[in-house]
């Protein structure tokens, strides 16, 4: 591990009730519930899909196959839910496969396509990682059937109850702060690690903690953001602590002025990047659920307008398994082109 940081790591704080962001954050529209009301009813953005997508499979049969110890392989499953292949571990972050991602199954985002890899499919796992409580990250019907398994789950503080009444026993649930580590292994730890955000679900609001992950294997490091408005000190402490980075995560999607603060979007993303140390980007939290005002192509098409050609890109189709060494990848599985 590289020395700390040369000025104070930012920490979350909790009044014994809820967590807040180190630094000032607006949660409601600074134009008001109802300006995003109008918006919502009569812009005329593409928000979903006009036309089915996929279906798209996963290779059930490979994922399966032992992992090798000195490869890093990454499998996008659609919006933040990653199967990362690192170091001989089997890593999976934010699982959602409910159709919706709503308290109710019949209201709420629909998902654009079907999950890449029926739950029943996914290969024995070393480690379930949560970023933090909201539907679109934290799916009560795959933590329910993960819980069956016995993995291991790492979330961020007071998560973990809700992991509890799903049926994950108490000793298979790890709970961090901003910056506390476990052990997967000897020679691996997850670190818990700042973002910009919030969480709750149906009433509540900021009970649980939210955070980003570095995954340190023995041979390679993993970012994964979760959900972050910006935060440049802490990204580049992040960056100072636990980088250079062989695969960075992070979110591009469900981005808007109204809520700047709270999501990154595809030129936060880049500067965030940067503030990290760089490495292989591979863009989440986008194309999959109706959650913004933009249209549901719009983060990627502005991130490779937006782009250094260095930066090694993956943008895989949902379910490709891409070796990350083996250098950028871009599927244009949005756009119907043939994968390139």
């Amino acid at each position: 591990m590289k020395p700390p940081p040369t000025t104070p790591r930012l920490t979350a704080s909790f009044n014994g009730k809820t967590y807040h962001n180190p630094v000032p954050t607006t949660v409601s529209p600074p134009s008001g519930y109802g300006a995003m009301l109008q918006r919502w009813l009569f812009e005329k953005a593409e928000r979903e899909p006009a036309q089915p997508l996929g279906p798209f499979r996963a290779d059930a049969v490979a994922l399966a196959a032992p992992v090798p110890a000195s490869l890093l392989r990454a499998t996008w499953l659609g919006h933040s839910t990653v199967l990362l292949e690192i170091d001989g571990y089997r890593i999976l972050t934010d699982p959602v496969w409910s159709e919706r991602v709503s308290p109710t199954s019949f209201a709420g985002p629909k998902r654009f396509f079907e999950p890449p890899l029926p739950l029943a499919q996914l290969p024995q796992l070393d480690a379930v990682v949560l970023s933090h409580d909201h539907y679109d990250h934290l799916d009560a019907t795959a933590i329910r059937f993960l819980a069956k398994t016995g993995v291991p789950f790492f979330c961020p503080l007071g998560v973990g109850a809700h992991l509890r009444r799903w049926g994950v026993p108490a000793a298979g649930i790890t709970e961090l702060n901003w910056w506390e580590e476990a052990r997967l292994s000897e020679d691996f730890t997850l670190a818990a690690t700042p973002a910009r955000h919030f969480s709750g679900r149906s009433l509540t609001r900021n009970d649980t903690l939210w955070a980003s992950w570095c995954l340190l294997g023995p041979q390679h490091n993993v970012y994964f953001s979760g959900d972050s408005g910006p935060l440049d000190e802490g990204f580049r402490q992040i960056g100072e602590t636990y980088g250079s980075f062989d695969l960075v995560m992070l979110e591009i999607g469900a981005a808007d002025p109204e809520w700047a603060d709270i999501h990154l979007g595809p030129d936060n993303a880049l500067a965030a990047h940067r503030l990290l140390g760089g490495g292989p980007l591979l863009p989440i939290h986008w194309g999959t659920f109706n959650l913004a005002f933009h249209a549901w192509r719009q983060p990627v098409q502005r991130l490779l307008e937006a782009i250094d050609p260095t930066v090694p890109l993956l943008l895989p189709a949902p379910g490709q398994r891409v070796d990350v060494a083996a250098g950028p990848v871009n599927s244009r599985w949005w756009s119907g082109q043939a994968q390139g």
